[in-house]
């Protein structure tokens, strides 16, 4: 299979300059493309000053990273696409074992690696980890990372395992399944939209594994950190988008409820953290959410909507009560 590597660019080019030569050193069967969201700095210019053989995709505005790839693919010739976030470092032979199983998996339409913290080494990235799932109420969470608590890379899980979702900062998919499924949803922005994605892919029948002989480092945070309140708003508003688009409605709007009660706790926990831009940042996420409803009601495909989603039942009860924080010992194989 054709491979090609589209990593989506803005402003980026410290992080170019980082992170770009270790893909091209270790990505020798692949093509390689920078797809530009109409940055402002000298990105572009760097680029062809210093490495002619990428291909550049300019994109016409910043779309955020949904449209920002639904664009760029477009101009990609490949039967598999990897989708590869600009502040990632890959390792020698990082690719083989994902062709690999594509080859032994026929039924796998999207993978990713194992995705380990650049900063320390040793531990699993928030953006990813060892494969992402979620719980009975849409909160998504993964082997390796539940909520902040990064587990240490003890090989625990060194398997290929179908999961739910594949991370967005490095996610191989078919391109057949991209364009039949039509791409990323551009009113997520960011943020998100790697969860919609594999679950509409999962209501379409199609599977999802990790690799975990395939390992990157991720650097995380280079957009929107973690504690920038847009990242909130984001995080907070797509979740609920989500559950609307891929859920029975009956199901949905219970969840929905449930969640926005949840929702409420976290923020009056914000506001006893003094961290009251985040507590706004998830009241402008619900006001965006209800405007936003009846145009994502109309989003729902004619789907049979997979009703085994969830691993478990409420991280949040599992994680704050329960004091559990490791994949493991939350859900039982």
């Amino acid at each position: 299979m054709k491979l090609a590597i589209v990593i989506l660019n803005w402003n980026g080019e410290v992080l170019l300059k980082r992170f770009l030569p270790s893909v091209i050193e270790n990505s020798s069967n692949a093509e390689l493309y920078v797809a530009d969201n109409a940055s402002t700095d000298s990105s572009i210019t760097f680029l062809k000053e210093n490495y002619p053989s990428v291909k550049i995709i300019q994109n016409s505005a910043n779309g955020g990273f949904a449209q920002g790839y639904n664009e760029a693919l477009r101009h990609v010739d490949a039967d598999v696409f990897c989708l590869l976030n600009s502040d990632v470092e890959v390792t020698a032979r990082w690719l083989d074992p994902i062709m690999e199983a594509f080859e032994k998996l026929p039924e796998a339409s999207v993978l990713q690696p194992k995705i380990l913290d650049l900063l320390k080494q040793d531990h699993f990235e928030y953006a990813g980890a060892a494969g992402g799932f979620i719980d009975q109420l849409g909160y998504p969470f993964c082997r390796g990372r539940i909520f902040q608590h990064l587990e240490k890379d003890t090989g625990q899980y060194n398997d290929t395992k179908e999961i739910f979702w594949a991370t967005g900062a490095c996610m191989f998919v078919k391109r057949a399944v991209f364009e039949s499924l039509g791409g990323f949803d551009t009113d997520y922005f960011a943020h998100q939209e790697e969860v919609d994605f594999c679950w509409r892919a999962k209501n379409k029948g199609h599977k999802i594994y990790y690799v975990g002989a395939s390992k990157v480092y991720h650097l995380g945070g280079s957009t929107l950190s973690n504690m920038n309140p847009k990242k909130t708003y984001l995080n907070f508003r797509n979740s609920l988008f989500s559950i609307i688009k891929n859920l029975p409605i009956r199901k949905a709007v219970i969840i929905i409820f449930a969640r926005l009660l949840l929702d409420g706790i976290a923020a009056l926990r914000f506001i006893f953290q003094f961290r009251l831009k985040h507590c706004i940042a998830i009241l402008r996420a619900h006001l965006s959410f209800y405007r936003q409803f009846p145009k994502m009601l109309k989003k729902r495909e004619k789907a049979n909507f997979i009703l085994k989603y969830h691993t478990t039942k409420s991280i949040v009860w599992s994680y704050f009560v329960n004091g559990i924080k490791e994949f493991n010992i939350l859900v039982k194989d």
